[in-house]
């Protein structure tokens, strides 16, 4: 059974960095796209970025240029890093590991931007 747990949230001030981790564990990571998702109060869930295990990206257009998705197969772990924090960041980040039929979610991760 897959498991993703996220690490990394918190709050900051907008212009702030932070980085998020995705742990995954109970099959083969290198199998699986990984994503990265969030989700603010009263609004839908949102694809932020996803990476395949051929290493092709995909950003939504609010954070290109300012996220990066990267992974370590070696440690069966995903990361999102957060560059140029804005407030309307702030929701709550999912990690998402996808293959063929397959859609796994972690908890997430709480991140609050701050003014």
């Amino acid at each position: 059974q897959v498991q993703l747990v996220e690490s990394g949230g918190g709050l900051v001030q907008a212009g702030g960095s932070l980085r998020l981790s995705c742990a995954f564990s109970g099959s083969i990571f290198s199998l699986y796209t990984m994503g990265w998702y969030r989700q603010a109060p009263g609004k839908p869930r949102e694809l932020v970025a996803t990476l395949s295990y051929g290493g092709i990206t995909n950003y939504a257009d609010s954070v290109k240029g300012r996220f990066t998705i990267s992974r370590d197969n070696a440690k069966n772990t995903a990361y999102l890093q957060m560059n140029t924090l804005k407030r309307e960041d702030t929701a709550v980040y999912l990690c998402n590991a996808h293959w063929g039929n397959r859609d796994h979610w972690g908890p997430g991760t709480q991140v609050t931007v701050s003014s």
